[in-house]
Parts: C-alpha cells; structure tokens; sequence
C-alpha cells in the first residue's frame, strides 16, 4: 500500500530535517522547501497529499500560499505547523482553506493526528488554541475583521517582499511584473490600509505575521 506523500515547508531547514523520522513509516516525505513561492512550484511539481507549512516564511507567507494552492487545487490538504499561538492566525488558516493547525512545541504529539485528520477529510485544530478560536469565530464579523483580508492576493505578495527588504525591481523580477506596477500596488496597499511609509508598512506586516522581526 502506498504511503500519503507529504511536502513540508518551513525556513528552518533543520526543523523541516527532524520530520524525517517522524513521518516515517507512515508517510513518504517528497520534499523540503523553505519559503512560499518554493511551496507553490514545489507542489505543482510533486503533487502531494498533504502539506505541512509554517507561517513565517520569506518571499510568501504560509497564509497567503494556503489561499493561493486552495483556490488552484481545492482538493489539496494543508496542515499549519506554527509558533504563532494566537487564535487570530488559526482562523485566518482555516479561513484559507487549511486542514489543520498545530503549534511546534506540541509537534510530535499532535502533527501526525492532524495529518491522518486530514486526509480523513477532518479539520484538526490543536486544543491548545481552540476556545480562544471559537470566541473569534462569535465574535462580530465586522469588529474582528481581518485588515489583511481587504488587500488583493497580489497586494499581500507585493507587501510582505517589500516588507522584507526588497526593491521594486527585485519583486518585479520575482513576481514577473514590472517594477511600476509593484510600486504602484505598494501605493495602493498603503493607501487602503492608511500607512504613510516603508517603516509603518513593515510594522503592519510583522504585527500581521507576514514576516517576522
């Protein structure tokens, strides 16, 4: 019989190494990337059952690669693997269409349930976090709106790559575009969210957990 294959996306190559013994036996791990935009063309590529993505990667966050991959292959599973503890990341997940959430410090113990969860068609959220979740979720939708749902999908890759350092020409390169229309997305983005310069743009990405500090 063969083995769910598995993609793992995380930055920290040496954290994305120890899901090796893990995972086996009773999964194929197919690859190891470290930032999102290698998520994507990775599982183009490899097409695997399952992804397990951190957050906090360069070049496209884990959010904005689970919304991406979700809209192109719905049937796809993803499974969060994260720091990030707080209840707002979790319903921005599973609002992207994520399978799973799970905090680092509970890995091993509950990865490999909320996989197998998964694949079962299941959403498995780690218990550490799921009352606070289902407060957000009672919440009013209009008071815990999400300021990041508001930008478009190429406003949110435009925002986190000038977040982290990048010129215009370079996001221009990355994201074939020119460089007049990335600086024209970062205009509007800041517009839309009411930010006035490249520091408050990356305060506002970090605080959002689209890079980290």
């Amino acid at each position: 019989m063969n083995r769910p294959r598995v993609l793992v996306a995380d930055d920290h190559r040496m954290v994305a190494e120890g899901f090796k013994k893990l995972l086996y036996p009773e999964f194929e791990l197919v690859g190891i990337v470290e930032d999102g935009l290698a998520l994507i063309e990775a599982a183009q590529k490899l097409m695997p059952d399952v992804i397990v993505a951190d957050i906090s990667m360069p070049r496209l966050n884990g959010l904005e690669a689970v919304a991406q991959l979700k809209k192109k292959y719905p049937r796809l599973k993803i499974v969060i693997l994260t720091m990030h503890r707080e209840a707002a990341y979790a319903c921005r997940a599973l609002e992207a269409g994520a399978s799973g959430f799970v905090l680092k410090h509970a890995a091993p113990d509950e990865l490999v349930t909320a996989i197998r969860s998964a694949l079962a068609g299941k959403t498995y959220l780690t218990p550490a976090l799921a009352g606070e979740v289902l407060q957000e979720i009672r919440r009013d939708p209009q008071a815990a709106k999400d300021p990041v749902s508001s930008l478009t999908a190429r406003q949110r890759e435009v925002l986190q790559l000038f977040a982290e350092g990048h010129s215009a020409k370079e996001i221009a390169s990355l994201l074939s575009i020119s460089a007049r229309t990335a600086e024209f997305h970062k205009y509007k983005l800041m517009e839309t969210l009411g930010l006035h310069n490249n520091t408050d743009l990356t305060h506002f990405a970090i605080k959002h957990g689209m890079v980290t500090a």
